[in-house]
C-alpha cells in the first residue's frame, strides 16, 4: 500500500523505534486513532521520482463521500473548513509529494457532469480542491500575440475540465469553437461515457503509451478516482492492491511506473486539520483603494421613453451584480484559462471587499458563473479550460453559504442566448425577485449587457454600453430591472482591491 517508510536504522534499533511508537500511540488514545484522534502519524513517505510516469489522485469530497463539516448539504459546494482543506493541501503535495517539481499536467472533474442536490447543483469541488495546488506550480508561454513569441514563465497552471468528443452531458453546449481545438483539456467525466477517463491514461495516445515521465494529478471525487484506478490496474495488470473503501479527504494515492514498466501504489496521508472558519488571508493582504471606474457610465431604460418597449418575456425586480475574472495576464496577451497568484489574493478576499463595497445595502441569493469547460484561446494558438471566472466567485459563495451554479446551456461567446438565459424566461429560467453575484469573461459582459439594451429597441437607436477596459479587474457593473422592468445598467461600485499593489506571489497556507 506505500504507506510510511522506516528510518535506516539496525534492526534493534528498528524494534526499538516500532516499540516506542506504539508506546506513542497507546498513551494518545489506543490503535487505530485516526488524524484527528491525537494518534501520532506514522512518517510520510518520500516524494516521487521525476523519472518516473506519476498517476497522482486526489479526492475530492461530495455528497456521498465527504469528511466532517468540508461539504454544505444543502448547496454541495465546499464550507469554510473545506476550502481551509485545500488551501492547505495544496502546499503538502507541491513539498511531499511532488518533492517541490513542477507538475505535467491537472485533471480535474468537470462539474456539470456531476449534479447533486434536488437543485442539481454541479460539483466544483473537484477544481476547488486542486486550484492552490495549480497556482503554485510554473508554466512559460508567450506574453505577445503570434507570430512574435516573447517568452514569460509564471504562477499558474492551466486546470484541464473540458468534455471529451461526444461525451457532453444532456442540455450542456459543446465547448466553443468545438472540443477538437482543445484536445489537451479534456478533464474527467463523472460518469466515464464512452471509457474517456481511462482513454487519458490507457488509450492509444494516454500517459502510459507516451512513455513520458512526470506528475500527472487528478481531482476528482471517490467514485470518479477509485474506479479510475481499478480500471488503470485491470487494463495494464498491474496488480496492485488498491484501497478497498474511502479513507477520507487527507489521503492522496499514486500509481507511479519506472521506465521498465513496474507500477507501485505510493499513499501519503496530510494528516490536515482545518480549521471551520474562512480563511484569513497572511499577509500581505490586499490593499483597498477608492472606487473609481475606468470609464464611468449609467444607462437608464425607461419603457414608453425614447422608443423602448417591454421585451417579451423580461423579468422584474432582478439585479445582477456582474465582476470580471480574477487577475490572470501578468502581461497583456499571458493567458492559460487560470487565474494567477494575484488572481487568487483577489478571489480570496472578494467576500470582504464585496461585504463593504455593497455595504450591506443588497445581499446577493445566488452566485453564477460559466461552465469552466468552456474554453479560451491562448496566444499560442492553444484552448484552454476556462476556470478563471468560475474560481473567481466560488469563494464568495462559500463563505456565505449560498447556492452556487453554471451557464452551460450556451457557448459564452453567444451574447444574446446569455441575455435570455439571465434576463429573460422565454428558456426556462426566471430570475425574477433574485439578486445573483456573476462572474464572468470581460470580453462578453458588455456584449450581454448591449443584447439586453437591444431588446428593448426593436427600431433601433438604442443606447450602448462600452467595452470593459483589458486591465481592469476592479469594477463592478450592475444590472437592475425594477417592478415593471425598467432598466438600469452602471459601472459606479468596484471592489476596492488595490490591483496594482496584489502580490506577483501566491498565498501560503
Amino acid at each position: 500500500m506505500g504507506g510510511g517508510v522506516y528510518p535506516s536504522f539496525n534492526p534493534c534499533a528498528r524494534v526499538a523505534w516500532l516499540a516506542i511508537a506504539l508506546a506513542v500511540a497507546m498513551a494518545v488514545g489506543g490503535c487505530g486513532g485516526s488524524s484527528g484522534s491525537g494518534a501520532t502519524a506514522p512518517p510520510s513517505p518520500a516524494p516521487l521520482s521525476s523519472g518516473d510516469i506519476n498517476l497522482i489522485f486526489v479526492v475530492s469530497e461530495d455528497l456521498a463521500y465527504h469528511g466532517l463539516g468540508d461539504i454544505n448539504p444543502s448547496t454541495a459546494n465546499l464550507t469554510n473548513r473545506g476550502l481551509q482543506r485545500s488551501l492547505l493541501m495544496a502546499r503538502f503535495l507541491r513539498r511531499q509529494v511532488l518533492g517541490k517539481k513542477n507538475v505535467t499536467q491537472i485533471y480535474v472533474l468537470e462539474p456539470m457532469t456531476h449534479l447533486q442536490t434536488a437543485s442539481n447543483h454541479p460539483d466544483m469541488v473537484a477544481p476547488e480542491t486542486i486550484q492552490q495546488f495549480a497556482l503554485l506550480n510554473q508554466i512559460t508561454l508567450s506574453s505577445v500575440p503570434p507570430p512574435q513569441y516573447l517568452p514569460y514563465t509564471g504562477n499558474s497552471y492551466p486546470l484541464n475540465a473540458s468534455y471529451a468528443q461526444g461525451s457532453v452531458p444532456t442540455g450542456v453546449a459543446t465547448p466553443a469553437p468545438t472540443p477538437g481545438y482543445c484536445g489537451n483539456c479534456q478533464g474527467l467525466d463523472f460518469n466515464d461515457q464512452q471509457n474517456n477517463n481511462e482513454a487519458l491514461v490507457t488509450g492509444k495516445a494516454g500517459i502510459i503509451r507516451a512513455k513520458v515521465p512526470g506528475f500527472y494529478v487528478f481531482s476528482a471525487p471517490w467514485e470518479t478516482v477509485s474506479a479510475l484506478m481499478a480500471n488503470i490496474n485491470k487494463i495494464e495488470g498491474y496488480e496492485l492492491t488498491l484501497p478497498a473503501s474511502y479513507q477520507g479527504p487527507n489521503y492522496i494515492y499514486a500509481i507511479s511506473i519506472t521506465p521498465s514498466g513496474r507500477a507501485s501504489l505510493v499513499t501519503y496521508n496530510s494528516n490536515l486539520k482545518p480549521r471551520s472558519s474562512y480563511p484569513a488571508l497572511p499577509s500581505p493582504r490586499p490593499v483597498s483603494t477608492p472606487c473609481t471606474a475606468q470609464s464611468p457610465f449609467t444607462i437608464n431604460v425607461t419603457i414608453g421613453v425614447g422608443g423602448a418597449q417591454k421585451p417579451q418575456g423580461i423579468n422584474a425586480n432582478e439585479t445582477i451584480y456582474i465582476v470580471r475574472h480574477a487577475d490572470a495576464h501578468p502581461l497583456n496577451f499571458w493567458t492559460d484559462g487560470n487565474i494567477v497568484c494575484a488572481g487568487q489574493w483577489r478571489a480570496l478576499d472578494l467576500p470582504n471587499a464585496l461585504r463593504k463595497a455593497l455595504r450591506g445595502r443588497i445581499n446577493p441569493n445566488q452566485v453564477y458563473s460559466i461552465d469552466p469547460a468552456q474554453t479560451s484561446p491562448g496566444t499560442e494558438g492553444f484552448y484552454w479550460s476556462a476556470i478563471a471566472p468560475s474560481l473567481t466567485v466560488e469563494p464568495y459563495a462559500i463563505a456565505n453559504n449560498l447556492p452556487y451554479d453554471l451557464a452551460a446551456g450556451f457557448n459564452i461567446s453567444d451574447s444574446d442566448s446569455a441575455r435570455d438565459f439571465f434576463f429573460s424566461s422565454l428558456k426556462g429560467t426566471n430570475f425574477s425577485n433574485q439578486t445573483m453575484l456573476l462572474g464572468w469573461a470581460y470580453v462578453q459582459i458588455p456584449q450581454i449587457v448591449n443584447s439586453l439594451i437591444k431588446s428593448y429597441f426593436p427600431s433601433g437607436g438604442q443606447p450602448v454600453a462600452p467595452p470593459w477596459p483589458g486591465d481592469d479587474y476592479d469594477t463592478i457593473w450592475t444590472v437592475t430591472l425594477d417592478a415593471d422592468s425598467n432598466l438600469t445598467v452602471d459601472n459606479a461600485t468596484c471592489e476596492g482591491i488595490d490591483s496594482a499593489k496584489l502580490p506577483a506571489t501566491c498565498p501560503q497556507f
